[in-house]
């Protein structure tokens, strides 16, 4: 097609410093005719194309003024690059080449100052398959086995049928049809031990009028206990990254007080016990005695 040559013409163009009409017709196998009436198509559309005769002639593309044609500001550009670029980490199909193209197209690079990852600390090769596997399912809509952690101390195996990936809380999220529960179900991606694509598909229209109703974890949520506890100073790093700053008030002596509503389950004495010593529970009781009686079992465990 006429566009998808006159677009691969300006691609080039802005690739190399210039080039020839045979050239261009022998790398779009089209004449030389062709090549200069498309010359003059562009020049009617307002690109800056030019022919110089001459030994050092050639064709030409005045550089930066094609972007004058382009009603998009420096940030949305650089906007859709970031976007192209947070996809690529994905491995989406033929990405790598869209971010090249318009990377030339924008004069603008993002690899410089940015890069998107979405594996954990060392487990790069493992982390990137099982969500290339899981996007997969969902674009393809095709059906999974996958063996579940859950945070009832047990691991399951289901049949799911994958609809959409979910990133929140800095963490990833595969939102599901569990044939097992019969219901939507949001699995956490590090808790997925053992995934399968299976041979048969299903139909997502009928089910995502549902999905969005559903907010449904893999299990029903837990009774969320408000809780006030104290850090000492030191320990901001780990408060902040685990609490929202409405929730932290520092005091005059620099320590952080916390308040705020967490699952009322054994996750919450396990968390509470990642921070050792540095973490006073001012409230509720009961949760002072539970933590208590965890750190005893532990030491019976390992005590010399």
């Amino acid at each position: 097609m006429q566009e998808s040559r006159l677009f691969k013409i300006v691609y080039t163009l802005l690739n190399t410093d210039h080039t020839t009409a045979p050239a261009l017709a022998d790398a779009l196998e089209v004449s030389v005719r062709t090549i200069y009436r498309d010359i003059d198509a562009l020049s009617e559309a307002g690109i800056p194309i030019y022919a110089e005769p001459g030994r050092n002639g050639g064709i030409r593309l005045m550089r930066h003024d094609v972007l004058d044609k382009i009603l998009l500001s420096q940030e949305e550009k650089q906007e859709i690059l970031l976007a192209l670029q947070t996809l690529n980490a994905t491995n989406y199909s033929d990405n790598h080449n869209i971010l090249h193209k318009l990377s030339g197209l924008f004069h603008l690079e993002t690899d410089q100052w940015l890069e998107v990852d979405f594996s954990r600390w060392g487990e790069k090769p493992h982390d990137n398959e099982k969500f290339a596997v899981l996007k997969y399912a969902v674009i393809h809509s095709r059906s999974m086995k996958i063996t579940y952690a859950s945070s009832q101390e047990e691991n399951s195996s289901r049949i799911i049928y994958p609809l959409q990936l979910l990133y929140k809380a800095r963490s990833w999220y595969l939102k599901a049809f569990c044939t097992a529960r019969q219901d939507f179900r949001i699995f956490k991606l590090t808790r997925i031990i053992d995934y399968e694509i299976l041979s048969d598909h299903f139909s997502p229209d009928l089910l995502s009028p549902r999905a969005k109703q559903s907010t449904q974890t893999e299990y029903p949520r837990y009774t969320n206990l408000p809780i006030v506890l104290r850090f000492p100073q030191e320990m901001a790093y780990r408060v902040y990254d685990e609490f929202d700053r409405e929730q932290i008030t520092q005091q005059a002596d620099g320590d952080l007080i916390v308040s705020a509503h967490m699952p009322e389950d054994h996750w919450l004495i396990g968390f509470l016990l990642s921070f050792g010593t540095k973490v006073d529970i001012l409230s509720p009781q009961e949760l002072k005695i539970q933590l208590a009686e965890q750190g005893k079992k532990i030491y019976e465990k390992y005590k010399p």
